[in-house]
């Protein structure tokens, strides 16, 4: 088997398809160059991404598959899952084999797959839309922590750019060492690289000092969540299955 080795971008993935195809390789495999324990029984081929040659294999895909699975492909490359590369390897050439549209045939197992990995990202995708809480630190600066489990910052972003206009933001994801900064003046979002202490389950960054009043806010929202909650009709049960524990940290009214 040869293994193909790329950088983890999204465009590196299908340069990596794009060689495999342009190298008539039946018997291949893509792993992240970080992957070392994957790179010591095979042939190991290092692919250096290519814009031209990812968007001649993405073109390709496009006229295969409708928006909605495209879209789900970029999903399941989010999801960070082991071997997730040679799930999408698979569904690609499956794709490329059929004069049908094969997105619905999920007795295909790459279809399947991608099928149920987009739905888990999209999961996530919708839960940390809904439970994102931003700190203020100035007057139009806010800044909100998150560790997912799966890669679901670029897929958040879109929301809190409409929803948030009006204000300075940065969303940080903890887990993954990166995050984005929303400039309401020139509308655009860039990548963010914070300082945080050296404590990992910290999620509060060095050298950012948060609004005196913020505290005041989140005591008014926590009085408030008390006096509108009726005990008798509590039903924990029911209130995990849909704010699950793991979100808890994030909620004010949970802290």
């Amino acid at each position: 088997m040869v293994q193909f080795i790329y950088d983890g971008t999204y465009q590196g993935l299908f340069t990596a398809i794009f060689e495999i195809y342009e190298r008539k390789c039946k018997d291949a495999s893509i792993v992240k160059e970080n992957n070392l324990e994957a790179l010591v029984f095979f042939d190991n081929i290092r692919i250096y991404t290519d814009a031209e040659k990812a968007t001649r294999v993405m073109k390709g895909l496009r006229k295969k598959v409708s928006q909605e699975c495209f879209t789900n492909i970029y999903r399941c490359y989010l999801s960070e899952l082991k071997g997730i590369e040679n799930t999408i390897l698979q569904f690609v050439q499956y794709a490329f084999s059929s004069e049908q549209n094969i997105e619905d045939n999920f007795g295909n197992s790459a279809v399947l797959d991608v099928a149920q990995t987009a739905r888990k990202v999209g999961r996530e995708k919708h839960r940390f839309e809904a439970f994102v809480r931003f700190e203020s630190i100035g007057e139009t600066f806010f800044y909100a922590p998150i560790d997912p489990d799966y890669n679901v910052l670029p897929l958040i972003v879109p929301h809190f750019k409409r929803r948030y206009a009006d204000q300075d933001w940065i969303i940080y994801d903890t887990k993954r060492k990166y995050g984005v900064h929303y400039d309401r003046q020139t509308e655009q979002v860039n990548e963010a690289v914070i300082d945080f202490t050296i404590d990992t389950t910290d999620l509060t960054p060095t050298g950012i000092l948060f609004d005196p009043d913020e505290k005041l806010y989140q005591n008014l929202w926590k009085n408030y969540f008390k006096s509108v909650n009726i005990p008798i009709r509590k039903n924990m049960k029911l209130h995990l299955q849909h704010v699950p524990k793991r979100y808890w940290k994030y909620l004010v009214e949970k802290k």
